[in-house]
């Protein structure tokens, strides 16, 4: 028997492209939640002006919870808002003015962080688990904000890319507990709600 027969449509995996009325507000909802992640401010350390903030967990958040696509609307949202003129990212910046500073790369890395998170995400479904979900959060999430961050450091100053990419050792033991506080959440969540991450969709990336 079918056990997802009595299931919700919007619980099933739409087509590949299709953005549901709850794609969007839960897209909308993680939006508001990196924008309230910025408030905090950020800290400056380091020579670079590469601020610490706490909005990455909110990436790392999206991706892990809402899976690729819906985590990649999130970020969408959230990108052109601050693009737009809103100064929602931390320290009260706009998007325009994060792509002009050195902090480019960071910002950019958003993107395509949360598709792998979300991606490997799904691959664990239903066997997600809080070790799984570090790891994600760390090599999928972590090493593609660090590499993209880097090239931008690079391209905006006079350091090469390793140079640029041992500046990101600072951050690094801040990053590690928001990849575990993370997977810590999204496992709970998954557990309360399957669905976030359509189960066929799930079942069809473990198959391929």
């Amino acid at each position: 028997m079918d056990e997802t027969a009595d299931e919700p449509a919007t619980e099933r995996a739409p087509g590949r492209f299709a953005v549901s009325a709850r794609d969007l507000t839960q897209a909308a909802v993680f939006a508001a939640l990196l924008a309230a992640l910025g408030l905090p401010g950020t800290i400056s350390v380091g020579p670079t002006g590469v601020p610490i903030t706490v909005q990455t967990l909110g990436v790392m958040l999206a991706g892990s919870i809402l899976g690729a696509r819906k985590g990649a609307l999130a970020i969408a949202l959230f990108s052109v808002l601050a693009i737009a003129g809103l100064p929602i990212l931390a320290g009260a910046r706009t998007g325009l003015v994060a792509l002009a500073s050195p902090t480019a790369g960071f910002f950019v890395a958003w993107l395509p962080a949360v598709l792998i998170i979300g991606g490997l995400t799904a691959r664990m479904m239903p066997r997600y688990g809080a070790v799984r979900g570090f790891l994600i959060n760390v090599f999928g999430g972590m090493a593609i904000i660090y590499a993209f961050g880097a090239t931008g450091l690079m391209l905006r100053t006079d350091l090469s890319w390793w140079a640029a990419l041992a500046t990101c050792g600072v951050y690094l033991p801040g990053d590690i507990v928001k990849a575990g506080v993370t997977a810590l959440v999204a496992a709970q969540v998954h557990r309360a709600w399957p669905g976030l991450i359509p189960r066929r969709r799930a079942a069809e990336a473990v198959d391929g």
